[in-house]
């Protein structure tokens, strides 16, 4: 992690990695936790696989749905990594996302406790980083990780 243009977050969760893998390869399981509570989501593509869509909306009010994310998996190696970007949506034209484009990977490992999770979200410049960190990531990232460890948790 190249702490000038990366940002992250650990956390254990006490449940098995095959739990926590599900959470983030079922549709149904990911709108549960991907999107800030009382935000709600809808996943409206997520193929988990090298080159698959992942697309999300969002809703304040139960009815309107908004754009959330349109990205792409880069690399998906099962009950291990996922790696996803922004900067390519999902059907892999260039993106320019607002506020800030990012790939982020997700590592997922045995710990005697659970799942040890780890995020690290990388940015093109130091400017990226700082606009993302001062739009709240570790708030944003922060509590959908402890949603995603509530439900795997159950």
């Amino acid at each position: 992690m190249n702490p000038e243009l990366d940002l992250g977050l650990d956390r254990i969760i006490r449940a098995p990695r095959a739990r926590v893998w599900q959470a983030w390869t079922d549709p149904d399981k990911l709108a549960r936790w991907w999107i800030p509570k009382p935000t709600l989501c809808r996943v409206d593509r997520l193929e988990a696989r090298p080159g698959g869509a992942f697309v999300t909306q969002m809703s304040d009010d139960g009815q309107t749905f908004v754009p959330h994310l349109n990205a792409c998996f880069l690399a998906v190696d099962d009950l291990e990594r996922i790696v996803f970007t922004n900067a390519v949506d999902s059907t892999w034209r260039p993106a320019a996302p607002a506020p800030v484009a990012c790939t982020a990977t997700i590592t997922l490992r045995d710990h005697p406790d659970g799942t040890d999770y780890r995020v690290i979200v990388r940015h093109g410049d130091p400017e990226a980083r700082a606009l993302h960190e001062k739009l709240g990531f570790n708030d944003g990232w922060g509590t959908v990780t402890a949603q995603l460890a509530a439900l795997s948790e159950a």
